[in-house]
């Protein structure tokens, strides 16, 4: 990962950059599933669509496609469908703000990972920074109003973090070294696998396709659909993605989780703006919070890479085979091996 303090400030503009990318899927996709559409459907189009968008970059990369299968087969599936269909899934049986909140612990799960599987040590600050943080997105989601437990549904959100520990250990996995990838084809990549998987999963021959060529409501105003759509795909995702992956890779793993939980204020600002949605005491407090956690994290980032989560691989010897010491470095991820 990139040192000294210049590499670490443009991460941290990244990371923001990208939360604020991520927050502004919500704000665009609520019309879309209120005019009709299911929220499968709109996951669906969103990956799909970034991935027809990234298909040129793919095709450029197919080297890396050969070189490491199981890194790009690993952010497909987990980065990209796994936090996806897991966090709507959840949502069909708990409260949306339970299951944003479960899903929001990928952070501290991170540092648990590194803490006590990798025997790494871990900052206060960025612990700190982690509680600070999880205990504003109580507050922005109001987890208390409507909670009712579910053990599926706590178990599926669940799911959902641990996939996102996977987006963060991925996103630095091969950043460095001889066999560094490429930002852009682990993106395209984990797009078009992604894509296919929920390709299964969300069945997209049985969506409302009429409703992309409507008007939809936003707000006090009419769009047509196909402008959020567009919104979702180039600013929600693959905008989104690539400045997350590029932040990983510029601060640690953990601190780049801790600054990602400003994707649920910025979603909960932006729906307050222009969805017109009410923003109450609890949930200012709540973004104070998390902003706070998000500065303590960045701003006493140590000068070594001691929590960085994705030790480099040995070199390989002459008896040794290059992808099945890949596929054995990978197996060690977390969680369910590992925004909405």
């Amino acid at each position: 990962m990139s040192g000294g303090r210049a590499g670490r400030r443009t991460g941290l503009l990244l990371a923001l950059l990208s939360a604020l990318s991520f927050g502004g899927s919500g704000v665009a996709a609520k019309p879309l599933i209120e005019a009709g559409l299911s929220p499968l459907h709109v996951v669906w189009l969103r990956a799909a669509g970034a991935a027809l968008v990234m298909l040129p970059v793919a095709i450029r990369h197919t080297g890396t496609l050969r070189r490491r299968p199981g890194l790009l087969l690993g952010f497909g599936l987990l980065a990209v469908a796994g936090v996806q269909a897991c966090y709507f899934a959840a949502i069909s049986r708990i409260p949306v703000g339970v299951a944003l909140l479960v899903e929001y612990l990928g952070p501290a799960l991170l540092l648990g990972w590194v803490r006590f599987v990798q025997r790494r040590p871990v900052s206060r600050a960025a612990t700190l920074g982690a509680v600070l943080a999880v205990t504003g997105l109580a507050c922005v989601v109001q987890i208390w109003s409507g909670l009712r437990f579910d053990a599926l549904g706590l178990m599926l959100a669940l799911g959902a973090a641990c996939c996102q520990v996977g987006y963060f250990v991925l996103s630095a996995h091969g950043s460095e070294g001889e066999n560094a990838v490429d930002p852009l084809a682990v993106i395209s990549y984990g797009l078009l696998i992604g894509a296919a998987v929920l390709t299964v999963v969300a069945r997209p021959w049985e969506m409302h396709w009429q409703l992309l060529g409507r008007q939809v409501a936003f707000g006090d105003r009419s769009v047509p659909a196909v402008l959020l759509v567009a919104w979702v795909v180039l600013v929600a995702t693959v905008l989104a993605y690539l400045t997350g992956v590029v932040s990983v890779r510029r601060l640690s793993p953990p601190v780049a989780g801790v600054v990602a939980c400003l994707e649920a204020v910025c979603a909960t600002v932006l729906a307050w703006v222009l969805l017109g949605e009410h923003l109450g005491a609890p949930q200012v407090v709540g973004g104070i919070l998390v902003l706070t956690g998000a500065f303590i994290a960045q701003t006493t980032t140590p000068k070594q890479p001691v929590d960085v989560v994705v030790e480099p691989l040995p070199e390989p010897s002459a008896s040794d085979h290059g992808p099945a010491r890949e596929g054995a470095a990978e197996s060690r991820l977390p969680g369910c091996a590992p925004s909405a």
